[in-house]
């Protein structure tokens, strides 16, 4: 049984949250705060985080970013702050999808059911090879990045970006078929999200000085030069 951990500060949506997946099969746990989940991140972690962004205190964008720094466990947003900024910015950060309040609880368990199927395909995929190019070395099991033999820090959709395009050197891929294979066929936000991270990416290789690029096709996409 999948663990979910909610946050959010009103009650009423908690608790709906709450009922409509544990209906589903899934084992719930509720915070009104941040810092309530960071103390019980001590001791234990849930399969899937569902984060609310308006709160007293440290907000949902701000406790995304300290689970980043030791997790990839699965981040939905649910917020009423639905401009495109934030629905932006929360997926920078490393959420996988973005929930506007009011929404349909049915939507909301679809959303989480196929965040987890995106997980867990990638989990079954067989064994791939470590992708070595010139001082750059990619380890798709461990999931990390090393630069003149000093690892660079990435959060998963910047590693899942930077795998597929080293995966096929040379070769251009559309954001728009990077934003179906990194986010989802089901997701709505705009093509910003793959120019963002694209640019993340290439200020933590360069600082490294990595001689791989990641070059723009313009009005088309992004490929890895090597």
């Amino acid at each position: 049984m999948s663990v979910v951990w909610v946050l959010d500060d009103e009650e009423n949506i908690r608790n709906l949250i709450k009922r409509y997946l544990e209906k589903d099969g899934y084992q719930v746990r509720t915070f009104t705060s941040a810092e309530e989940l960071n103390n019980a991140l001590v001791s234990s972690s849930p399969d899937m985080f569902i984060l609310d962004i308006m709160l007293p205190g440290e907000d949902g964008l701000s406790l995304c970013r300290s689970i980043r720094e030791t997790s990839d466990l699965p981040i939905i947003f649910v917020s009423a702050r639905g401009e495109e900024f934030d629905r932006v910015l929360g997926l920078e950060l490393g959420g996988d999808d973005y929930l506007s309040k009011p929404f349909s609880p049915r939507e909301l368990i679809i959303r989480v059911k196929n965040v987890f199927r995106r997980l867990h395909s990638t989990k079954e995929k067989p064994e791939q090879k470590e992708l070595v190019y010139e001082n750059m070395i990619i380890n798709p099991d461990k999931r990390t990045v090393t630069v003149n033999g000093e690892e660079v820090g990435f959060t998963g959709k910047e590693f899942d970006l930077l795998f597929i395009l080293a995966g096929s050197p040379n070769r251009p891929y559309s954001r728009e078929a990077l934003l179906e294979k990194i986010w989802g066929h089901d997701y709505e936000g705009e093509e910003r999200a793959v120019d963002d991270t694209v640019k993340r990416i290439r200020k933590k290789i360069r600082t490294k000085g990595a001689q791989p690029r990641l070059s723009t096709v313009w009005g088309y996409g992004y490929k890895f030069d090597v």
